[in-house]
């Protein structure tokens, strides 16, 4: 006797035996199924091939389109705009940023004081009782016991005081005036009746205005920090000019050359990763006689014409002359943005792949030589290349459209898939019956043969 299984989408095995045939008839329905179950995995193949070019696709567009965002951003007038600098000698000592429309041209400075704040150093002693200590008319109230620690954290919380506490050591407390400058005889003062601060004689130092010579006129400032002396730009005195002037130079406006080759930089980054995984996909062979699920979405897009097309237009856009633009000025490649050239006039493999580089002295260059020309040129081209990315991976674009067929395609075969299953599941038990049946009446006639064989036997015997 022999007997076997065939399992079934959401239907328990059921076993077909061979007792009266002798036959595996449950081998024979599975290998039956197995053959009619071919146009199942041949649409189960497909459709797995169909969502790995899907994903693929999706990953693409979302490249392509960050890819647009970065070539969209030298659409903006601001990028090439002009814009003032300044630059300081000496920065460590001055520090010099522009605020503002400057005056173009150099500045000579010296700087013979800097700006103080007014100081007093008092002797601390822990208060037996609470204390209330009043400063410049702020009241500040410690504890019996407190520290010097305690009372300068007080003091430095008040939003509204006048003076910063430091502690030093564990006895001495410095009050120093919030803000700089030349502040008279009378500064910070202490009133303290449980005498917890004892100020000490000699230590007092008046506040003191910063002093310095601009082109050789003498002028003072409270703060070390002066907009006054040159208007639209702010100066920073940290040091002193012992050894001569700093000379300030205030430049005419001019495009911000770093902040055009970050952008720039950063749109080469992205064509540069989107070219390299559309290469990838083109060149990616399709897996011979593959086998598993993850293995049929491999090479999905090899060879893709539509892909192909795309790569060919994003080059040509690169390099394409813009009508009506002068020659010296007609697209990327007169800003030093080229595939670069390989050694000894060879073309190498980044080069031959289309992946950018930019020639920073040469976009220094051109920037400098003719930034309204730049500015026009990026502009239009921006525009062209953004409206081919757009096309391709924008709504409505052409890698969407196929995406959205891909879907449907991936769709109609799951319902194809499903529906093929279930005639299969009905196919099996009309297999399982047939089988059934036939055992019965093969069954039925061995019991009457040997019905007949056992009566001829008696027939012998008796006669």
């Amino acid at each position: 006797m022999s007997t076997g299984s065939v399992s079934t989408s959401g239907a328990s095995p059921i076993s077909v035996t061979g007792l009266a045939s002798g036959l595996d008839t449950s081998s024979i329905i599975q290998a039956l199924l197995a053959a009619e179950r071919q146009p199942i995995t041949h649409l189960t193949n497909e459709q797995e091939k169909l969502a790995g070019t899907q994903t693929e696709l999706q990953t693409l567009k979302s490249s392509l389109l960050n890819l647009r965002f970065a070539a969209e951003e030298f659409a903006l007038p601001s990028v090439f705009e002009g814009v003032q600098s300044v630059n300081s000698s000496e920065p460590a000592r001055i520090g010099a940023t522009i605020t503002g429309g400057a005056g173009v041209g150099g500045y000579q400075l010296e700087v013979t004081q800097l700006a103080n704040s007014a100081q007093r150093t008092f002797a601390f002693a822990s208060p037996a009782g609470e204390d209330t200590i009043t400063i410049d008319g702020r009241e500040y109230t410690i504890k019996a016991g407190a520290t010097a620690k305690d009372l300068a954290s007080r003091i430095n919380a008040d939003g509204k005081g006048t003076v910063y506490a430091a502690v030093q050591g564990t006895g001495t407390i410095v009050l120093s005036s919030r803000s700089t400058g030349a502040n008279g005889g009378e500064f910070i003062k202490v009133t303290d009746p449980a005498e917890a601060l004892t100020e000490k004689e000699g230590t007092a130092k008046e506040g003191r205005n910063a002093e310095y010579k601009l082109d050789g006129v003498a002028a003072t400032s409270t703060s070390n920090t002066v907009t006054e002396a040159i208007a639209g730009v702010t100066l920073t005195f940290s040091a002193l000019t012992s050894a001569g002037p700093v000379t300030i130079a205030v430049q005419p406006p001019a495009p911000n050359l770093k902040s055009i080759e970050a952008k720039l930089e950063a749109f080469v980054t992205a064509y540069n990763s989107t070219v390299e995984e559309v290469q990838k996909q083109l060149t990616t062979k399709p897996i011979e006689h593959a086998q598993k699920g993850s293995e049929m979405s491999v090479g999905a897009l090899y060879a893709d014409t539509g892909l192909s097309n795309l790569l060919s237009r994003m080059r040509q856009t690169m390099y394409e002359a813009i009508k009506g633009l002068p020659v010296e000025m007609a697209s990327p490649l007169d800003l030093g943005v080229s595939t670069g050239a390989g050694t000894g006039g060879a073309s190498s493999q980044s080069s031959l792949a289309g992946v950018l580089k930019i020639d920073t002295k040469a976009l220094a260059k051109a920037v400098q030589e003719n930034p309204s020309g730049a500015a026009t040129m990026m502009q239009q081209w921006s525009f062209s290349f953004g409206k081919l990315i757009k096309d391709a991976a924008g709504p409505g674009g052409s890698l969407e459209a196929r995406i959205n067929g891909e879907e449907s395609q991936i769709r109609e075969m799951r319902q194809r898939v499903a529906t093929m299953n279930e005639m299969l599941t009905v196919r099996q038990k009309a297999l399982e019956q047939t089988y059934a049946q036939l055992e019965t009446i093969i069954s039925r006639n061995s019991t009457q043969a040997s019905w007949l064989t056992s009566q001829e036997a008696q027939l012998n015997r008796s006669s």
